[in-house]
């Protein structure tokens, strides 16, 4: 089966400005995938080249096999991008939106899929009222239907949720997710890093335009266990008692007897336990914080090279 999307070797850049370095990836039919960065790392810039928005310099891009240079027409119907910025018509309500951009596909009578989409993105009750009306939030939301509009195979969301409260981002992302459950590729961009951790099976990571790491999400997480416990302690038996940081590895005062300790792994926290202990000092409240997404993905980025232009 063709992957949904092939970047290969692409390079682009705006006079001095490399935005992306000889990046290589594909897509699987079907796929939840995550793109991320930080900002000025390239991802816009890729998906623009993915979208034809912008020529690159070197390599290729298709979307369901078709080149997005030699084959736009085609590559271009396979796509629905939802952009970062709120673009929209100010004379038009949202239907009339829909329906413009069905016909921009050539899609006639496509009322019943435009019914279905406003359903799933909770705009029913918004059907009618003007672009210019919505909030934010809900222009986002149209902009997402009009990504959907001609039913595309691949979908990229690029901050999709920016500035979307926590509801209607609940909503998106339960549609979001049911449409790749039927099957619809799925590439997204986001700072909100626990939607990709929960929300993407493989996730590819920019810097400066390069393409630093691609692993699965469970893998990116099981990269490194260190654990971290968070425990306080009462006055030790003793007042001479030493103080635990002197004697515990890894351990750092905060205040109040409270106290940050790393271990290698979740089995090694029993034996930091034993040694407070046999230091006579009393456990009072523990609490153990393993590595998210955000944690991995700002470890990755420090130890990725700087690249000057």
């Amino acid at each position: 089966m063709r992957p949904a999307l092939e970047i290969d070797a692409v390079s682009k850049s705006f006079g001095a400005v490399k935005a992306v370095r000889n990046v290589s990836f594909s897509v699987p039919q079907g796929e939840f995938f995550g793109l991320l960065g930080p900002n000025g790392a390239g991802k816009t810039t890729l998906i623009n080249s993915v979208a034809g928005l912008c020529r690159v310099d070197h390599g290729s891009i298709k979307v369901m096999g078709y080149d997005v240079s030699g084959d736009y027409q085609s590559a271009r119907r396979a796509l629905g991008v939802v952009p970062q910025e709120l673009v929209f018509d100010p004379f038009f309500s949202v239907r009339e939106t829909l329906t413009f951009q069905s016909g921009y596909f050539g899609i006639k009578n496509n009322d019943a899929w435009i019914d279905e989409i406003l359903f799933g993105l909770n705009l029913t009750d918004k059907a009618n009222a003007n672009m210019r009306s919505l909030s934010g939030g809900m222009k986002r939301r149209v902009l997402v239907a009009q990504a959907l509009v001609h039913r595309p195979p691949v979908i990229i969301l690029d901050e999709p949720t920016a500035g979307v409260d926590v509801d209607l981002r609940k909503n998106l992302w339960s549609f979001i997710q049911k449409l790749n459950d039927e099957g619809h590729t799925i590439v997204l961009t986001t700072h909100y890093l626990e939607e990709a951790e929960s929300l993407c099976s493989r996730i590819g990571m920019l810097k400066n335009g390069e393409l630093v790491m691609i692993e699965s999400t469970d893998r990116l997480l099981q990269r490194d266990k260190e654990c971290v416990i968070r425990f306080r302690v009462k006055q030790p038996a003793k007042a001479n008692s030493s103080p635990l940081e002197t004697l515990l590895p890894d351990t750092v005062f905060l205040e109040s007897g409270e106290y940050l300790a790393k271990v290698p792994s979740p089995s090694e926290i029993e034996g930091v336990l034993r040694l407070v202990r046999e230091l006579e000092y009393e456990i009072d409240t523990l609490e153990t914080e393993n590595e998210d997404l955000e944690d991995v993905f700002l470890s990755i980025m420090r130890a990725s090279p700087e690249r000057s232009e």
